[in-house]
């Protein structure tokens, strides 16, 4: 045991007060020794291996003028390396603060008077530790369901918010609180989502915390039992010392006896408790018998016997003399030294769990008060610039107006197309005179058009024949002797003009009637066509879904039927900067027609996503509308059709695909030539 530095030889030449003093504190705790409680985590018996940080602070030169001659013995023995990792290391910086600065040395003076003062320590920081996994588990298991809560209602608003503007819902004041009203609840998901990261984060590290205080907990509990059991062996030790020299002092008797010429069995019976006045043996008989038990006996060997039985004794008495003060200084130095350092490692390890355990608990309470604070000030903000609350979004709708603007547009879209019977005839055909009408009023909303034109009709619109729906790209650019087709030219002048900044531009569809109308209208003459009138201004999403089903109808793709399946094959690819070089390809393997249409689109495009902070259409939500749209849809016969509303093939990649040519349109088709433009 030489090498755990535990046999009695090691501590012989320490030098320990006496005992027997009447000054003597127990345990060593007088106040010549507080200093080295103060200062006994930094010594070079609790250092960790050369290298290694240690987690107490370092000691003050203060504390070096107190050391007493315990602390001397401290440099003489086998320093014991109590390896403990600082387990707050783990937790952010401003955890650290949290731990007392002073040691309680009355809670010290306490533990090292009880006789169960380690395992009272040790069963302590068990418990802890279970506290703090159980801790740890709950804010695992909270992180999953938020993190899931939070995912839920971030699909749903999206899903809902995309599945909306495809749909014919309503429009104006409702379809704006309606968006908006999904934003919101985004935010409140985003917000979830980060709170079940940061719960996933305290969670880790408190089981890190209760892995590392476990431990040292392990580490120094082995430390006091070798401790125990070098102590307990030394006492051993002690007590076979005493046998021996009981032995040997009784074998001197006994041939002190025969030389005296006294019976063995006398000296038995004279033999009795000490203390006693009649114990004493009574040598003086066997010289009274005038020596006659010498008869017959060799005094030379009794003499040679006594000589070496005295040799034994002698041998014997300094045995049990050196094993006595060998057991006394261990048991010294464990006391007054090795316990209180051992119960001080444990104290501290007690404290690091509790404050760690006790530390994220305080911050899972005000991240919980703090997300629940963010949920109400997003419904209802306290600042007018924090933006405006759910209720508010709700009380915005103004159904009156928005049905004055639909009943507006549906008498638009159903101008020219018989309405039942004749309003006004003839009197002899039994018709009567109009009914005078009142002042204001839904028939104030009719556009003065409307009623100038005969039975509320458009006036008739020339047909110039040049269409321009379902017409081949490349015969049509020809046929008008144009690099871009006018129609994209005039709706995307309009749409940027009026629609940059409107909420939702492209993704939001227009009215299917109005829309319908304003095909027709460019399909036969779209000179005459004048986007910049209130008829289409007034609702600029009719324009986007009139040059979307443009787009739809082109006999073969902008992106060709030939390109389709390069196209989706670069989409593919993982990696950024090989899929952005496998597109440009592709695009550059375009007609010219189709090449020029397409460049001129991603530019508008590119506008608009250059203002998603007021439109909310990003890079993606463009993807997303225009991946079917350019595409098409590859039906089973290999034939293309422009309708996507059923299901389609590859339609992530075809997304992935005009996301990506989207967000490199500089590299792709702006020369440097150009500046950037």
């Amino acid at each position: 045991m030489g090498d755990d530095g535990y046999s009695p030889s090691v501590w012989d030449s320490t030098d320990h007060s006496d005992p027997s003093n009447p000054g003597h504190t127990p345990y060593g705790l007088h106040p010549g020794n507080l200093s080295f409680l103060h200062e006994s985590a930094t010594t070079p018996a609790f250092m960790s291996a050369p290298g290694k940080p240690s987690s107490p602070p370092p000691r003050s030169s203060s504390d070096s003028l107190g050391r007493s001659s315990t602390s001397r013995r401290r440099d003489s023995s086998i320093p014991i390396t109590v390896d403990r990792k600082d387990t707050l290391s783990t937790i952010p910086s401003d955890v650290v603060s949290l731990v007392e600065p002073s040691f309680d040395e009355n809670i010290l003076r306490a533990l090292c008077e009880l006789d169960c003062g380690v395992p009272l320590l040790l069963d302590r920081i068990k418990q802890s530790m279970v506290s703090c996994r159980e801790a740890s588990v709950f804010f695992k298991k909270r992180a999953v369901l938020e993190e899931e809560y939070g995912k839920s209602l971030q699909k749903l608003a999206r899903s809902t918010s995309e599945v909306y503007s495809m749909n014919d819902g309503k429009a104006g004041s409702f379809v704006h609180a309606w968006q908006s009203s999904m934003k919101l609840h985004e935010v409140m998901a985003d917000n979830r989502i980060r709170f079940a990261q940061r719960l996933n984060e305290m969670s880790d590290e408190l089981a890190s915390l209760a892995k590392e205080v476990d431990k040292n907990r392990k580490h120094t509990k082995e430390l006091a039992s070798r401790y125990e059991r070098a102590l307990q062996e030394a006492e051993l030790n002690m007590e076979k010392s005493k046998t021996r020299l009981d032995i040997s002092s009784e074998e001197l008797e006994r041939v002190l006896l025969q030389k005296e010429g006294e019976p063995l069995h006398e000296s038995t019976v004279h033999a009795k408790p000490p203390g006693v006045l009649g114990g004493k043996r009574v040598l003086g008989k066997a010289v009274a018998k005038g020596g006659l038990l010498l008869k017959g006996k060799n005094p030379g060997n009794i003499q040679r016997q006594e000589d070496d039985i005295r040799s034994r004794v002698s041998s014997a008495s300094d045995s049990y003399r050196k094993a006595f003060t060998d057991t006394q200084t261990m048991r010294q130095e464990y006391f007054n030294f090795q316990l209180p350092r051992i119960l001080r490692s444990l104290k501290e390890c007690a404290d690091e769990i509790d404050l760690g355990t006790q530390y994220h608990l305080t911050r899972y309470a005000f991240l919980f008060e703090s997300i629940v604070l963010s949920d109400g000030s997003t419904l209802v903000p306290v600042a007018p610039e924090e933006g405006i609350g759910l209720k508010a979004l709700t009380e915005s709708i103004d159904n009156r107006t928005d049905f004055k603007t639909y009943m507006q547009n549906y008498a638009y879209a159903r101008g020219g197309a018989p309405r039942g019977p004749r309003r006004e005839g003839p009197a002899e055909e039994g018709f009567l005179p109009p009914l005078p009408t009142l002042g204001g009023g839904y028939a104030a909303v009719q556009h003065p058009q409307v009623a100038n034109t005969n039975n509320g009709a458009h006036p008739p619109i020339t047909d110039r024949g040049r269409p321009t729906f379902g017409v081949d790209l490349a015969e049509q650019m020809a046929r008008d002797n144009v690099e871009i087709p006018p129609i994209l030219e005039k709706c995307c002048a309009a749409i940027e003009k009026y629609g940059l900044y409107s909420q939702g531009i492209y993704r939001i569809s227009g009215t299917a009637r109005k829309v319908s109308v304003l095909k027709e209208r460019l399909d036969k003459d779209m000179d005459s066509v004048d986007l910049d009138s209130d008829e289409w201004t007034s609702d600029i999403n009719n324009v986007t879904s009139a040059l979307k089903l443009w787009f739809r109808e082109l006999s073969d793709p902008l992106l060709t039927q030939n390109l389709h399946q390069g196209f989706i094959d670069a989409a593919r690819i993982e990696n950024d900067r090989l899929r952005h070089i496998r597109l440009h390809e592709r695009v550059n393997d375009l007609p010219d027609p189709n090449y020029a249409t397409l460049k001129y689109l991603m530019g508008h495009l590119h506008k608009i996503a250059r203002c998603e902070a007021d439109n909310s259409m990003s890079i993606q939500n463009l993807a997303i509308v225009f991946g079917p749209t350019l595409f098409g849809q590859i039906s089973s016969n290999g034939s293309v059709s422009g309708h996507v509303n059923g299901s389609m093939v590859d339609a992530a990649y075809q997304s992935k695909a005009i996301e990506t040519i989207l967000e490199h349109y500089t590299d792709i088709f702006v020369d440097e030539s150009e500046g950037g433009t």
